[in-house]
């Protein structure tokens, strides 16, 4: 038996999210039947996350078991070639029997996209969220900065979300203007069930003017969902890799993007 991790690049669009499921489209259902393909028997992945239904992916990581002998690149080009093309294999790399991709992960990154002008996008429609009034990313940005540190994340979490505690160490979150689009950079140690969605909602509310700096952070101390800003939709939402110990060895495509960490029409 040997295991390996992969990267992975998705465009959520047509997905009902990561998750395996019996009559819907996944991504993991439809790279485990590429992988199949390939290795001539079931394969399972277990990955660094579950993203949900609309939500995009730069590089998430996943792992497998299989006893079938293939080069690394027979699982890059077979995984592709069998897979349609919303979906990607970037990297496979061997990795020790006892990695598990979402145990071992250190960290999680994440991107929130916005586009705020008067018109709707048309070719941006799928991959970002729009908002009709410019928003003031500096005011965004300083709300964002109280929610660094190790917290209670009840105010931001979903309510069918089943981690077993609410608290998490956000270690960065940065909010910065790419020409028409904003851009919220988060990471973690881990997220809870549409944690990012709430926190972009909040601090759209803040770049609207519609509620003060001091908010984000009276919303947080509250932890009570309802008093923060709506869940932002998905497509404005991309995982964008997740942090492991550098004795893995594991390549990392997402830190050779451009710094946006999605390329723009």
């Amino acid at each position: 038996m040997a295991r390996f991790a992969l990267g992975i690049e998705y465009d959520g669009t047509a997905f009902a999210g990561w998750q395996l499921q019996v009559h819907a489209r996944s991504v993991q259902g439809e790279l485990q039947q590429a992988l199949a393909r390939v290795a001539d028997q079931h394969v399972e992945l277990v990955a660094a996350g579950r993203t949900d239904a609309g939500v995009h992916a730069l590089e998430m990581v996943a792992h497998f078991t299989t006893t079938a002998e293939r080069p690394l690149h027979g699982w890059v080009l077979g995984g592709n070639a069998n897979s349609a093309d919303d979906v990607t294999v970037l990297w496979a790399h061997p990795v020790p029997d006892e990695f598990h991709a979402r145990h071992d992960a250190r960290a999680r990154r994440y991107l929130y996209r916005i586009l705020d002008r008067p018109m709707r996008p048309a070719l941006e429609r799928s991959r970002a969220c729009w908002v009709r009034s410019r928003l003031d990313v500096p005011r965004m940005d300083e709300a964002a900065q109280s929610l660094v540190g190790h917290h209670d994340f009840s105010a931001f979490r979903a309510a069918e979300c089943q981690s077993s505690t609410p608290m998490r160490q956000l270690t960065d979150a940065t909010v910065e203007r790419q020409g028409d689009y904003v851009e919220i950079s988060v990471r973690a140690n881990a997220f809870l069930h549409h944690m990012v969605r709430n926190i972009a909602g909040s601090l759209i509310l803040v770049g609207r003017g519609e509620r003060p700096v001091e908010w984000a952070r009276e919303v947080l101390d509250g932890r009570d969902r309802s008093r923060a800003g709506p869940t932002a939709p998905p497509q404005g939402l991309y995982f964008v890799g997740a942090e492991y110990a550098p004795g893995f060895g594991l390549p990392s495509y997402t830190l050779r993007r451009p710094r946006t960490g999605v390329q723009q029409p």
